[in-house]
């Protein structure tokens, strides 16, 4: 459900830009409300569902979920539908903190790759609807029809989460909450994601300083519960889980924006129709969701360091193109870095979170599920601030009209080389995680 939206919504974004006059920077918080939101209280809730149970989390979170989807429908203004999409971040906080701990929970290590792929390629084939079905409700039944699809899913869901999932999984049960490591969680990433995200102004720096100091205090406190909301012992002790984190990070770093950046391209510079640029856009998720399962099952028999890292490096090859992007890029061209892109991301995806969960014992499952959705939650908010930073450098806060079309390409540009960059260090933190089999935990 969740990806099944970020990737509508991308398709809408021009379209409520529109019936809201909303400029460029404004309409690029609509998706990074969302993902600012779930970042913060991803692992507060992990945490909680090792403490509580997960399946708890998970329900509560899909009905919260659920009715922000219904409240974002009928939202009457900008300000009141991004307070919305953060209270969906929220629940989505709860879905992603738990999910893949609960699979993890449910099967054992040597079909955990197997299990994982299957799940990414569900995560994948919401992300390839999204682009077709956001783009058909959009041009045929208005931006709203999007969230209204939404409820009636987390609704069926609902009721089969409730009926069929047996069980709870709380294998940290009777230990305490850290509140106080929670909140100085929180507001370091508040600080850090908005700061960077209102860069190069004055209030930009000092609130990504104001994170970094919170960062050290996070560090210092953590280090000194005797039940933290992060164990900061997992980082400095467990390389594997470090650098397949970082990893994870960059990767979403250099890519989420990718989608966001090349639906406004294919509306404003193609002159495409959302429904146009939707089919054009499911490449890359389709393949992903295809080569998923597979990348899975490999990295139960292949060491996964060795899959994810060549996945990176395919990674880089389908961001690189997209610097060339320019008035006369033809669509065949731009179909054929989507493949190229998505099935990078499909060899990364499931074996680096193979990884991550096979290198820590089960007490902490639910707040390793919620390290790695944070990885790449944090990776998804700095992508689309980098977008939004080179908006305003180039454009700064006007709506994208003809006449700044030229600037709009130079801010596209400049987008994708960032992301090269990144992509290429993403290959070098991947193999700098060292061997899986040796760390893995039963």
């Amino acid at each position: 459900m969740p990806p099944f939206m970020a990737a509508s919504i991308n398709i809408a974004l021009p379209t409520i830009g529109a019936e809201f006059s909303m400029d460029a920077v404004l309409l690029g918080w609509i998706a990074t409300s969302y993902l600012l939101a779930a970042a913060v209280f991803l692992i507060p809730f992990g945490r909680l569902a090792d403490i509580h149970g997960m399946k708890k989390i998970f329900v509560i979170g899909l009905a919260v979920y659920t009715i922000a989807s219904l409240l974002s429908a009928v939202a009457p203004s900008a300000n009141i539908l991004i307070a919305v999409r953060i209270i969906q971040g929220i629940g989505s906080a709860m879905l992603f903190s738990t999910g893949t701990a609960i699979l993890i929970c449910l099967f054992p290590p040597h079909e955990r790759g197997k299990v994982l792929g299957i799940n990414v390629a569900f995560v994948y084939l919401g992300l390839s609807l999204g682009p077709v079905l956001g783009g058909f409700l959009t041009q045929s039944f208005g931006w709203r029809s999007i969230f209204l699809v939404n409820v009636l899913l987390g609704v069926i869901v609902l009721v089969l989460v409730i009926w069929k999932l047996k069980g709870e999984w709380a294998a940290a049960s009777g230990e305490k909450f850290d509140l106080i490591g929670s909140a100085i969680y929180s507001i370091m990433l508040i600080c850090v994601m908005c700061g960077f995200s209102l860069l190069p102004e004055a209030v930009g720096w000092s609130l990504f300083f104001l994170g970094l100091l919170s960062l050290i205090a996070l560090i210092k406190w953590e280090s000194m519960t005797d039940s933290p909301v992060l164990d900061i012992d997992l980082f400095r002790t467990n390389r594997v889980f470090a650098f397949s984190n970082l990893a994870a990070l960059i990767n979403y770093s250099a890519t989420f924006a990718a989608g966001f950046l090349l639906s406004l391209y294919l509306q404003y510079i193609k002159g495409l129709s959302p429904q146009e640029a939707g089919a054009i856009l499911i490449a890359q998720p389709l393949v992903m969701a295809i080569f998923s399962p597979l990348a899975g099952r490999l990295s139960d028999r292949i060491e996964p360091r060795i899959i994810a890292s060549a996945g990176m490096a395919l990674t880089l090859l389908g961001i690189i193109p997209f610097v060339f992007l320019d008035f006369q890029t033809s669509i065949s061209y731009i179909v054929g870095v989507l493949v190229i892109l998505g099935l990078g991301l499909a060899l990364f995806s499931s074996p680096n979170t193979n990884a991550i969960m096979s290198s820590i014992q089960r007490r902490s499952y639910g707040v390793g599920s919620a390290t790695l959705a944070s990885m790449r939650l944090v990776g998804q908010a700095l992508s689309m601030g980098v977008a939004m930073l080179v908006f305003a450098y180039y454009i700064g806060r006007v709506e994208i009209m003809p006449e700044n079309y030229s600037l709009f390409l130079q801010s596209t540009q400049t987008a994708f080389i960032i992301f090269s960059a990144l992509c290429f260090l993403g290959i070098f933190a991947s193999l700098a995680r060292g061997e899986v089999r040796s760390h893995q935990k039963n």
